[in-house]
């Protein structure tokens, strides 16, 4: 029986990609910053997105890994892209409460005012007065 032939010879549809893909997510969801760094440096996207549309740094950073976040962003990252539902990195990090990932992707750049809800809302409605202090250069 022939072997079965995929619909296009894309990379992103080959099995191998895909399997290397899922490591890294798992990578950036763990904080296992030097090898998530050194794949990055190999050539894998600093901005690679799932298909929820969440970045390594969305990633990392919902799940509180500060020094992973940096690496990203060091290495090229936008600290600014939103998921598929609108969700920015720093939104996220406010949700969750993770003061320090806040102040990484601040200092990076990161828009406190983009996304929906937005960092600065996502402070507002959890009365963390300490976070929009971070927010707004406090």
């Amino acid at each position: 029986m022939p072997e079965p032939t995929p619909e296009t010879d894309e990379p992103a549809h080959d099995p191998e990609v895909l399997q290397l893909a899922a490591k890294v997510f798992d990578l950036a969801r763990h904080g296992d910053t030097d090898t998530l760094a050194a794949y990055v440096d190999a050539g894998v996207p600093a901005n690679l997105t799932n298909d929820k549309g969440d970045s390594l740094v969305m990633l990392a950073a919902y799940h509180g890994h500060d020094r992973a976040v940096l690496a990203l962003l060091e290495r090229g990252a936008d600290p600014n892209r939103p998921n598929d539902r609108g969700q920015t990195p720093l939104a996220g990090a406010v949700f969750k409460g993770e003061s320090e990932v806040v102040r990484v992707l601040v200092e990076h750049g990161a828009d406190p005012a983009a996304g929906v809800p937005s960092a600065l809302d996502t402070a507002a409605m959890f009365a963390r007065q300490d976070l929009l202090d971070l927010l707004q250069g406090g």
